[in-house]
């Protein structure tokens, strides 16, 4: 089922061109859902992201790699990190590249704690990421591409307008131009990032931005971006841009 729909994507799309998109493109997802998902992201105690939040507390006290420290040694209660997901990605100078939250948490265990980093979209690394997110959650996203940021925004930019896979279809072609339209029963949503990480209902699990990302490529039958590539950061920039002033909701609910 899945499978044909993504096949007649190109031509039920084609049937409504005509279809207007969304006067204000920065629309968060959360007004798509129903009654029942809203409120199910908006309660504490039945959202199954706040899991991974529980998870990433017990990862944040306690001691790992050669050193024997702990996240909480370095930067004391998780409320500290209040804004900084708001803020990802962003250049890091030192390195030359733009840095996102998955990096950013894997080179700070790999170079305070000295211990090994998990591996992207693994629960351990969801966890810490979505406790740090969660930090923020309710502020505005406001990532800086100006000055060494330019290139890899720009990048970004020509990336979302990319046609790409079998399908011939960009990012805007679903999440611009169409955004708003309804396939299928289901309304195109406007690609907004300000929910990740997220538990969505698709994946039965929690995700990051850059599975959404990989998720994307596949369904129009693209080559995915690698993890921490690039290619997938500079992308990660532009839409996080596109998405500026909506407040981040992490954990987010979406289907």
């Amino acid at each position: 089922m899945i499978r044909s729909v993504v096949m007649l994507l190109p031509l039920l799309l084609a049937g409504i061109a005509h279809a207007e998109p969304s006067s204000d493109a920065r629309v968060s997802g959360y007004h798509g859902l129903g009654d029942e998902l809203r409120a199910l992201q908006d309660d504490d105690f039945a959202n199954p992201g706040m899991l991974w939040v529980d998870r990433g507390l017990r990862a944040w006290e306690t001691p790992a790699g050669a050193e024997g420290r702990s996240c909480r040694d370095c930067h004391g209660n998780p409320e500290s990190l209040r804004g900084l997901a708001a803020r990802l990605p962003r250049w890091n100078a030192e390195m030359e590249r733009l840095e996102d939250l998955d990096g950013l948490l894997r080179s700070c265990i790999s170079e305070r704690q000295r211990a090994a980093p998990p591996e992207f979209e693994s629960d351990a690394l969801l966890a810490l990421a979505t406790l740090v997110a969660h930090q923020s959650r309710g502020l505005p996203l406001a990532v800086d591409v100006d000055g060494p940021a330019r290139a890899a925004f720009e990048a970004g930019r020509a990336s979302f307008q990319r046609r790409r896979g079998q399908l011939d279809l960009s990012c805007a072609d679903c999440h611009d131009r169409y955004a708003g339209a309804r396939l299928r029963g289901e309304t195109i949503s406007a690609g907004m990032i300000n929910g990740f990480p997220l538990y969505r209902l698709t994946w039965e699990t929690l995700g990051s931005r850059q599975r959404m990302i990989r998720w994307c490529n596949q369904a129009v039958r693209a080559e995915p971006f690698e993890p921490d590539s690039a290619d997938a950061l500079a992308l990660e920039l532009y839409l996080a841009w596109r998405a500026r002033g909506l407040a981040l909701e992490s954990p987010a609910i979406r289907r």
